[in-house]
């Protein structure tokens, strides 16, 4: 590429190919929403299933949070193609209990929605509830390192997008603090 050339990257086929990855790699958008209705139905017992993948929509639309389902899933197919130098190839291919890179990518999505998204992220990330239970399984030969976090961390900023709109909402305010 020419130097003299700005660089420019359409932000839709960024955010066409995050959607893209995230279904080759067995998740949909309603399996995410079905993390955030677990972690919500408590406080929010009217919460629609719906809700939830809009919420999903929303976090997924945002580039910060692109970049790490692209890098992620990238670091999870060169570990399953064997391709990254030793250690971290081992490291990333047995999920290492003590590489914690995966975790902060993941933490990297939720630092866009505050504490409520930490929280929720720590919660499901101990729990492994629904896709991220699947996910998390060493039995197939899919590598998801990175995917797993990054999917509880979708579900956990969508958490904290509702929380914080819903408590707008009792406050009679038209727009909530975290978009």
């Amino acid at each position: 590429m020419s130097k003299s050339k700005l660089y420019s990257l359409n932000s839709e086929s960024v955010a066409a190919a995050t959607k893209d990855w995230l279904a080759k790699r067995g998740v949909t958008r309603e399996q995410i929403a079905e993390l955030v209705l677990f972690l919500q139905k408590d406080y929010f017992p009217d919460l629609t299933i719906e809700e939830c993948a809009n919420n999903v929509d929303a976090v997924l639309s945002k580039r910060e949070v692109q970049n790490a389902v692209l890098t992620g899933i990238q670091l999870d197919l060169l570990a399953e193609e064997g391709k990254l130098l030793s250690p971290l190839q081992e490291m990333i291919e047995n999920d290492e209990g003590l590489y914690g890179c995966d975790e902060i990518l993941a933490l990297s999505i939720v630092n866009v929605y505050g504490s409520i998204g930490f929280t929720n992220f720590g919660y499901v990330d101990k729990l492994k509830p629904g896709i991220l239970k699947k996910l998390n399984d060493k039995e197939d030969a899919q590598c998801h390192t990175f995917l797993d976090d990054i999917v509880g961390a979708i579900a956990a900023s969508a958490s904290s997008r509702i929380a914080h709109r819903k408590q707008a909402e009792r406050e009679g305010r038209t727009t909530p603090p975290l978009d």
